[in-house]
């Protein structure tokens, strides 16, 4: 098989003394990470700042209640151990379960209260006694917003104060949940922090310095998506700003990072995967994938959702492809999602289970997921996962998709888009492993930290090298 040349991290160029460019007031040093309780997305502001150079310096992360699985809750506490500033407050997170999987179409802020007032409801009903939460963090009585929301007034409050000091804060929020948060933080503090909203708001995107969305967002617009929608619905459910004639491409003509006025469009999701992260966990895993018999083949099983619906009847299909395949394969290795359906993970633990070839990650830590990334010969990933999918594509190696002809809207889009650029194949269970194939690794992550950086260098400020 042929090495593949994975793409660098960024290097920022090392240049003069901060004190001759402009002094500390241009200069980034810190970040601060808005999450909405999703690995998926948090993913991408973790990758994000790191391509920016901050990770391994001055990160803020906005997460106490979870950690993601590239951010455990030990590698938290290094991370807060080497931050000369930090400031820790909770994420966007909406109510989960019963009848809140059925409210999420309203703006987070409310749900949050409706909740709280069902839980009231709940209280008095079954005659509890109830006492009032407090009213500030830390002591006293907690109004709602300080208990369900981000602290929005204390980040606000650090920037401004801390901006002589320590420079611009730059603040990454992912998903619609975090909005209405990194929105407000841009309108109180406009002046001391750079806002970069990750996938589109729907409108206004001048609520936010900068906005990262994939390509397929804006499949809404198109003609044959329009019909698929009545009329009345188009405003809720498409972006308002569709992309215009001003478009900046970002560097070589098969660069998928394209600039508008206040957006960078991506081909996939943004996530932590680079050569040098893939150099680092082949080593930091060799002991245990040196060994194999090759080629190994890692197979990603992620969960149905409403764009791309399956069950027992894929993994049924999945396990035949895997079988007529096996005898090319000197490996693979099967990983499940936590959100994995049990009547699909079943019926291929099953199958495969005391087959000596396969080995069937049991859910433990710890998660060997970076491992394969870096050791695999090749993956296949069903169709549901943008995140899985864009980071094995960012590996330059085989990558073939189960079940892209379930998925619709928006995903079917997505997938139509990376077989174009031919960085993924379809699995029909007819492949031979042994075969290699190449493509020009997916660089999204660090094509968007080279455009924050040019947009920050408009605005007079840059990122600490």
């Amino acid at each position: 098989m042929r090495p593949i040349r994975l793409p660098e991290p960024p290097n920022p160029t090392i240049g003069v003394p901060e004190i001759f460019e402009g002094g500390a007031y241009s200069v980034i040093r810190r970040a601060v990470i808005i999450g909405n309780g999703y690995p998926g997305s948090e993913n991408q502001s973790i990758g994000l700042v790191r391509a920016l150079g901050l990770y391994d310096k001055h990160v803020l992360y906005v997460t106490p209640f979870h950690f993601t699985p590239y951010l455990n809750l030990y590698s938290f506490a290094l991370l807060i151990a080497r931050v000369t500033l930090f400031f820790l407050v909770t994420r966007v997170t909406r109510p989960r379960g019963g009848i809140n999987e059925w409210l999420l179409w309203l703006p987070v802020s409310l749900h949050q209260k409706l909740d709280y007032l069902i839980q009231l409801i709940q209280i008095y009903s079954r005659g509890r006694n109830y006492v009032p939460l407090p009213l500030e963090n830390g002591g006293g009585s907690v109004g709602l917003a300080s208990v369900l929301e981000a602290d929005v007034k204390q980040i606000v409050t650090m920037a401004r104060q801390t901006f002589e000091k320590d420079g611009p804060l730059l603040v990454v929020a992912s998903g619609r949940d975090t909005i209405s948060v990194a929105s407000s933080i841009r309108r109180l503090a406009s002046e001391n922090v750079f806002v970069i909203q990750i996938q589109h708001p729907r409108s206004q995107l001048n609520r936010f310095d900068l906005v990262i969305t994939p390509r397929h967002d804006f499949y809404p617009l198109t003609p044959q998506a329009q019909e698929q929608v009545p009329q009345f619905l188009h405003r809720w459910i498409t972006p308002r700003e569709p992309p215009d004639s001003h478009v900046f491409l970002s560097s070589a003509e098969d660069r998928f990072v394209v600039n508008f006025l206040h957006q960078i469009l991506t081909l996939g999701a943004l996530h932590q995967i680079d050569s040098a992260t893939l150099r680092s966990t082949a080593a930091a895993w060799h002991d245990e994938f040196a060994p194999l018999p090759k080629p190994l083949l890692v197979v990603n099983i992620g969960w149905p959702t409403s764009h791309c619906r399956y069950g027992a009847d894929l993994a049924k299909q999945l396990t035949a492809y895997l079988l007529n395949i096996l005898s090319s394969c000197g490996t693979v290795r099967i990983s499940f999602s936590s959100r994995t359906p049990e009547k699909v993970s079943k019926i291929i633990v099953k199958e495969f289970a005391d087959n000596p070839k396969v080995y069937i990650w049991d859910g433990q830590e710890p998660n060997p997921h970076m491992g394969h990334l870096a050791w695999a010969d090749a993956f296949v990933v069903t169709a549901d996962s943008v995140s899985l999918i864009s980071e094995a594509c960012s590996t330059g190696k085989p990558v073939y998709v189960m079940g892209p002809e379930r998925c619709k809207w928006k995903l079917s889009d997505f997938h139509k888009s990376l077989r174009e650029r031919g960085v993924v194949r379809p699995f029909t269970g007819s492949e031979d492993i042994a075969e290699s194939w190449s493509y020009p690794p997916l660089n999204d992550t660090a094509e968007a930290a080279s455009q924050v950086r040019e947009a920050l260098a408009e605005r007079g400020w840059r990122v600490r090298p």
